[in-house]
């Protein structure tokens, strides 16, 4: 921050509360170019904002005072420079959600205690979104009043040139963007009467005193109710787990439906497209500021928007055909070189393998030795029927037999506990490697199951690197 502007901010300050700023503590940039201080000065703390573009800060401006006098958590305004460059708003303290929940994630997992303080937020987003939505000055929302055709290609176009470009997925253009028209034609016919946030993320939520506060809403306009919700349950390092995001969905229907009726199976088909574009509009974000700026901090939620990516892909049913959309997103998740980028983030990496004992034990490659090898073979097998033989313990055949006609449930049981145990004490030291695999007669069945269904468990509880192999499905006989 200039020193011009600095002292500007710290006039503000003077002139609002009379006493001088004893300190001024600098604060990390976020995604935007706005710069941050807080100033506290006789038993006052402040945030000074500095922000060169005027609309966007007379849309944060304005959003603010319409907020908080509607009773919505959000920072009060105490200043503005003449010049409308400078503001002194509420210093909400230092804990975002996010940094809330990866602290507790250490040692419960993603547990009851961060679902409830999801449930706190999306008790409020309805309000924001109807309520407060009603009656708010739209002509100051920049860059658009509305998430209408302009925004969604805009976003369509960032991912296209910013993210598939840079990560070398290859496509055809033409295809690609007859598939976005299609696409945003479909998304535009959902009820969008409501105020969308934009970035609803656990970074721009704030908690205070037992409360929830929302920030950084400058970019919101006039748009569809399921775009916020999808920014938060698919917000990319949140790594929320899917039974959670299926819990968080319904409580958000539940407290929507006491403001305005609810047609849900409509409500849900609309809410994969959108959740679709903002993963979309996330891997423009990453690809933009990571590779083109070269800050490598956003590189490192690219594995998280894979796995999301992932999952809305398995289950999405949208009454559009999207070939080459489709197919490039599948490419998109199947790159190696995008799944190795952010691995270094943790500094655990828990190998998991599944084998078959007729070809030998597993070689760990990291050379640390040790780990769990757990055998798999007492537990009852499906391969032993013939519906099953030619599936595998991803298939969903196997998954329901495994979990309904065998010893499996129990014994997973079991083996969580041990390796929780081992992965607790490993972060806490800052060992670097664990390895863990699962054997069984084919390597096909029971030990894939076993072995996916750890990996899930770690993803979803602790923060670690999971490299993933089956060796006997990469290496068939």
């Amino acid at each position: 921050m200039e020193q011009k502007v600095l002292d500007k901010l710290t006039q503000l300050f003077r002139d609002y509360t009379g006493r001088e700023a004893d300190n001024r503590e600098m604060l990390p940039h976020s995604g935007s170019y706005r710069e941050y201080v807080r100033l506290t000065g006789g038993g006052f703390s402040a945030i000074g904002t500095w922000n060169a573009d005027l609309k966007e800060n007379r849309a944060f401006l304005s959003f603010s005072r319409h907020f908080h006098d509607r009773g919505i958590p959000v920072p009060a305004i105490y200043s503005v420079s003449d010049d409308q460059t400078c503001y002194l708003q509420e210093d909400l303290g230092s804990v975002t959600l996010f940094d809330f929940l990866s602290r507790i994630r250490i040692n419960e997992g993603f547990s009851r205690t961060i679902t409830d303080e999801y449930r706190k937020v999306l008790a409020v987003l309805p309000a924001i979104q109807v309520s407060a939505g009603k009656e708010i000055d739209y002509t100051v929302c920049y860059p658009r009043a509305a998430f209408d055709l302009q925004s969604m290609l805009w976003d369509l176009s960032y991912f296209k040139y910013y993210f598939l470009k840079l990560a070398r997925i290859p496509f055809d253009e033409q295809l690609l963007e007859d598939d976005f028209q299609r696409f945003t034609a479909y998304l535009l016919s959902a009820d969008s009467d409501y105020f969308m946030y934009r970035d609803f993320q656990s970074r721009n939520i704030m908690l205070k005193d037992g409360k929830v506060w929302f920030i950084d809403y400058q970019g919101g306009r006039k748009g569809a109710l399921q775009y916020d919700l999808a920014s938060l349950l698919y917000d990319g390092k949140a790594d929320i787990p899917q039974a959670v995001r299926e819990e968080l969905f319904e409580f958000y229907l539940d407290e929507l439906e006491k403001i305005i009726p609810v047609d849900r199976y409509e409500f849900m088909r609309f809410f994969k497209g959108f959740v679709l574009i903002r993963i979309m509009q996330a891997m423009g974000a990453y690809g933009f500021r990571g590779f083109y700026e070269k800050k490598e901090h956003f590189l490192k939620s690219i594995p998280f928007a894979l796995d999301n990516l992932e999952a809305i892909l398995r289950k999405l049913d949208l009454p559009v055909e999207l070939p080459e959309l489709t197919k490039v997103l599948h490419l998109v998740t199947q790159s190696a070189f995008l799944r190795s980028i952010g691995q270094k983030e943790h500094n655990l990496t828990v190998r998991i393998t599944s084998f078959s004992y007729k070809k030998g034990l597993p070689a760990d490659p990291s050379g640390n030795g040790g780990g769990f090898i757990f055998d798999c073979r007492a537990i009852h097998n499906p391969g032993k029927y013939t519906e099953y033989k030619i599936l595998s313990g991803k298939d969903a055949p196997v998954i329901q037999f495994l979990e309904d006609k065998s010893e499996m449930p129990g014994f997973m049981k079991l083996v969580t506990s041990l390796v929780d145990q081992s992965v607790k004490k490993y972060i806490d030291r800052g060992f670097s490697h664990l390895a863990v695999s699962f054997g069984c007669t084919g390597g096909q069945h029971r030990s894939v199951y076993a072995a996916e269904k750890l990996a899930a468990h770690l993803k979803n509880n602790f923060p670690v690197n999971v490299v993933l192999t089956h060796r006997e499905m990469e290496n068939p006989v």
